[in-house]
């Protein structure tokens, strides 16, 4: 082979590790470097330093047990071996190693050295678990041991067995490799088939594994806690009473063999060790496998319920106080189903509170009216948040940031996508309750700059979105100029409805939804983003410059350019700064780009919850961060959870499923990935990602979380104390979702206490799946404010609904307080219906609503046209001593394309086994309970002797007149409406909303 040839592949590997070794050390250093940048090195040395000490700990571990055994093989083979034909076909092994020995000894160590060290370095949090436990307080029921060994000490005693098994078994290997290879064990000889020495070496290795397996067997005997074998999760009758004795009798029985197997050190007789070692595996069969089947047989099956009840009671009470429901209230709900026009007064109040406004339908709505720019994006599911009102009052909202997608089609390159586009703009948010004449959210903030009724109260912010869940993984700010915003973005303006707006507007009002009279009309007209811009090369700075838009009529347009001034990225200070960032991310521009000065900064990891994970890499994180205004800042709210899987008695799930429904379908859920099986959990953080220079706080909002606890001392610094939390922000924390799905998975079985009816199931429950979306998700809890029986005022819950299993009927309603200032945050209540009153559970209210003739008539000429129909979110709430559901219906235009997005056109609302239809809640109620004689005004109830449809007042002629031609109106809308003929509908929706303010001022002149 000619000597270029042959140097040829040396030189490739050469390039291949130094290429590798420059991509590890270019990630090494920038993942410092930002952490550098948030303030929390502390957290990347804790955890490099405990990696590198597991790393070495572990590798000379293996190194010193394998090398040991390998040095001793060799050290004592056999000078002289006896002539055979199997030593002779091994000689040219032996020739061939003898030269390059310690190479080959160095390569086999140093190889599982390296191997073990990786694989140990990953257990750093298990470690560091063990290493910072702290006491829960609490006991398991078996042992009497604090639940801290079981979560924390036992995890960590089986990887170091696991490790130590190993260890042993690559020794035994290894020495029986050599002492073949060498003479040392003969397999075709006559006679003596090893030698002393051999023996001896392979006797104590064997003894090590087993004495290793009688630890194991003691160890064991913990592990019964996390038992699969009886009814429920935990130690069964068999366990207790079979396998803990057998484990115990298994573990003194491998300590005599173990001794067995070191004494045959001076017997030197190999019956010694297989007879040991047979006595171990006869043991292991009969008393650790045969005795426990013949108990569960014979004893067990027979009377599973009896034997098995007091760890069924074990089971219920750990379950129930792992996942935080142990205090979860639950009472009967003699659900009424009919209801009086008096008990339909009573319960007005609630009535303008109803959220009709759906985050996940009402998200094309924000995109078209005020995604401004194409380059724009909101979430598929909006948020829901609670903001104060002009008047002081708390309103539920519907809320989005207005994040950067990317750049325009055309346009989008390295230089635009990572210099320029670099930020979204603004928070967009709307009233949940409700919607202009038109069926369109009624906005309180809105356009670019943002203004509105949310920042007239909040006070103006910063509102420029360098973090957050869209855009590029990087941006480099300081180097280009970077688009900011149009400067025409806040004309238009008067097409967006808010809450000014609709003061004093008939059909303005709380969940005043009006039918509009052509959808295709509407969306052509309120359809309001302008042609994509790509900012203009200039050398201007902050300024705002002018350029020809793109897309235009040749006419100029204007924007402004912004100057990142925070402290959110990694300087790129010097020329080696930049070429880490080049190879990080494979990208040559990043040195190219002449821009790019010592005044640039690189910001990365710009995600809210990987933010949060990289800081707290001990935390599981929500998958539904949320933006809020909170003292001038945009910040995004992270909730987070400590988790285990160590829980003694605890029935574990699947996180990642149990956090699965229709919202997160297509999105991100829980970062959990699948299979993650937890069965401990806690909301023990709070924390916040500052949207503009990305500053990350993590608050411990449970402070008595044993588990944060552990984590804060490992991590000293991480977590700052709740107190530190600001009442502005206070306002905006919530109840997680994430955390109420787990919880309502485990209620589905958890909910009965009693260990007889768990063992039955026939209580057991089921989550129904949504009955407004294709396919068999379950359906989404729902945020709403909402009065709960027994409760004075309204609040701020996360609402879900279970059905029977197997059934579709109402089962139960489920609510968690979900605002931090009440006294009852976090309690779960539960209204758990009679079995004896069938109470229509969401998919049957779904079949009443589309089979009933009196919404069909309404329906019906909606789904023949080319509109498009949406059902909205289906709320269930307690209303008058039952259960309403409301269901919001929205009409999109069919064939408008992108133009075209929901609006609400009518609501759905069922009691009892009535459902009803009408264009606003009030009159849909009216609908439901009194045929739509109206007994239910926006400001009162009808009183007794009224006539008419709209309610309220005396028995004046003017309002008797008014409220007349309002429900002739009503009716000539109607019925044009399912003729077709639009524009007849849209006259008698002028002369309905001309009677009813005439019907207004009529009462108004009567109260005085």
């Amino acid at each position: 082979m000619p000597r270029r040839s042959r140097l040829l592949a040396p030189v490739a590997a050469v390039v291949v590790v130094i290429v590798a070794g420059l991509l590890v050390a270019a990630n090494f250093v920038t993942d410092y470097k930002w952490y550098e940048s948030v303030g929390y090195t502390s957290v990347f040395l804790t955890e490099l330093r405990i990696r590198a000490m597991l790393f070495v700990g572990a590798a000379l571990l293996m190194m010193l047990i394998v090398g040991a055994s390998i040095y001793f093989a060799y050290r004592s083979r056999p000078l002289t071996r006896p002539m055979s034909l199997e030593q002779q076909g091994l000689d040219r092994y032996r020739m061939a190693i003898e030269p390059h020995r310690k190479l080959f000894f160095w390569l086999i160590a140093g190889g599982l050295g390296l191997l073990t060290g990786a694989s140990a370095s990953a257990e750093w949090g298990t470690y560091l678990q063990y290493a910072n436990r702290n006491p829960f307080g609490q006991t398991d029921p078996q042992f009497g041991i604090d639940i801290s060994f079981f979560a924390f000490t036992y995890p960590f005693l089986r990887v170091v067995l696991g490790y130590l098994f190993a260890a042993v078994v690559l020794a035994f290997i290894a020495a029986v490799v050599v002492h073949y290879l060498f003479g040392g064990v003969r397999l075709q000889s006559q006679g003596q088939r090893a030698t002393p020495a051999a023996r001896v070496h392979l006797s104590v290795l064997l003894g090590l594994f087993v004495l290793l397996k009688a630890a194991a067997y003691w160890l064991d005997q913990y592990g019964l806690v996390f038992s699969n074998r009886g009814y429920t999760f935990g130690a069964s009758y068999t366990d207790v009473n079979a396998v803990l004795t057998a484990k115990i009798i298994l573990a003194i029985i491998a300590v005599v063999c173990a001794l067995l197997f070191f004494a045959n050190i001076y017997f030197k007789n190999a019956m010694v060790p297989m007879v040991s070692l047979g006595l171990l595996v006869l043991s292991a069969v009969l008393i650790g496998g045969v005795y426990p089947q013949l108990v569960q047989q014979f004893t067990v099956s027979p009377n599973e319920q009896r034997e098995e009840k007091p760890y069924i009671t074990r089971n219920i009470e750990a379950t129930r106080g792992a996942y935080g429901i142990a205090e979860a209230e639950s009472e009967t709900y003699d659900a009424t189903t009919e209801l009086t026009p008096e008990q339909l007064a009573a319960e007005a109040s609630t009535i303008p509170s109803v959220r009709l406004v759906d985050p996940s339908v009402v998200s094309q709505t924000f995109q078209q009216m005020q995604q401004v720019r194409g380059f724009y994006q909101f979430p598929d599911v909006l948020d829901v948040d609670r903001y104060k009102d002009a008047d002081g009052n708390t309103v539920d909202t519907i809320i989005a940031a207005r994040e950067l997608d990317g750049p325009p089609e055309g346009q989008d390159n390295w230089l635009t996508r990572h210099t320029v586009y670099t930020h979204g703009f603004g928070i967009v948010a709307a009233a949940g309750n409700q919607v202009d004449s038109e069926g369109r959210p009624v906005f309180t903030q809105y356009n670019i700059p943002p203004t509105g009724e949310l920042s007239e109260v909040t006070g103006e912010y910063e509102p420029r979105i360098y973090f957050g869940q869209q855009g590029a993984d990087y941006v480099i700010v300081n180097a280009e100029p970077e688009y900011d915003y149009p400067l025409d973005a806040g004309e238009g303006s008067e097409e967006i409805t808010t809450s000014e707006d609709v003061e004093g507007q008939e059909g303005g009002g709380a969940d005043e939804g009006r039918t509009p009279a052509d959808a295709d009309a509407d969306a052509d007209a309120d359809s309001s983003p302008s042609p994509e811009e790509s900012p203009a090369a200039t050398e201007e700075s902050p300024e705002a410059t002018e350029g020809e838009g793109e897309g235009g009529e040749g006419g100029d347009s204007s924007q402004a350019t912004n100057h990142y001034d925070g402290d959110g990225g990694v300087q790129l200070s010097s020329f080696f700064d930049r070429i880490l960032y080049a190879l990080k991310y494979s990208e040559p521009d990043i040195l190219l780009n002449t821009a790019i000065t010592s005044e640039s900064q690189i910001l990365y990891e710009r995600d809210p919850s990987e933010r949060v994970e990289k800081v707290a890499p001990f935390l599981t994180v929500d998958g539904k961060p949320y933006p809020a205004v909170v003292d001038g800042r945009v910040q995004w709210v992270v909730d987070a959870y400590t988790t285990s899987s160590h829980y003694p008695y605890s029935t574990p799930i699947d996180f990642a499923r149990a956090t699965e429904d229709t919202f997160s379908q297509g999105t991100d859920s829980a970062t959990a990935l699948p299979g993650n099986q937890v069965n401990y959990i806690r909301n023990s953080v709070k924390a916040t990602v500052d949207a503009y220079d990305g500053t990350v706080t993590v608050y411990g909002w449970d402070d008595k979380d044993p588990v944060l606890k552990t984590w804060s001392e490992a991590f000293p610094g991480v977590v700052t104390s709740k107190e530190n939390i600001s009442d502005e922000l206070k306002q905006h924390l919530r109840y997680p979702d994430d955390l109420f799905k787990v919880q309502r998975e485990i209620l589905k079985r958890y909910h009965i206490t009693d260990a007889d009816a768990f063992y039955g199931g026939q209580d057991f429950w089921d989550i129904p799946s949504d009955p407004t979306k294709e396919g068999d998700s379950p359906e989404p809890p729902y945020r709403q404010t909402l009065r709960y029986p027994g409760d004075e005022e309204a609040s701020f819950a996360l609402t879900s609904t279970f059905v029977p299993r197997g059934r579709d009927n109402l089962a139960a309603f489920m609510s968690v307080v979900s605002d931090v200032d009440s006294e009852e945050y976090g309690k779960i209540r539960m209204l758990e219906l009679p079995r004896s009153t069938v109470i229509l559970g969401p998919g049957q209210v779904q079949n009443a609503f589309q089979s009933d003739a009196n919404v069909r008539e309404v329906l019906l000429p909606l789904e023949q046209s080319s509109a498009e129909v949406t059902y909205g979110n289906l709320l269930t709430l307690p209303f008058g001593d039952g259960l309403l559901y409301v269901e919001p219906l929205y009409v999109q235009a069919g064939g408008g394309g992108d133009a075209s997005y929901p609006l609400l056109q009518q609501v759905m609302v069922g009691f009892g086994e009535e459902v009803a239809i009408g264009s606003n809640l009030q009159e849909a109620l009216n609908n439901l309970f009194e045929g739509g004689e109206g007994p239910l005004d926006e400001e009162q109830p009808k009183e007794d002797g009224q006539d008419g449809g709209g309610g309220g007042g005396g028995d004046g002629d003017a309002l008797t007149q008014a409220l007349d031609d309002a429900a002739k109106a009503y009716a000539d809308s109607q019925e044009a409406m399912k003729n077709g003929d639009w524009e007849a509908y849209g006259k008698a929706v002028d002369e309905l909303g001309e009677a009813l303010d005439r019907a207004e001022k009529a009462r108004e002149e009567q109260g005085e």
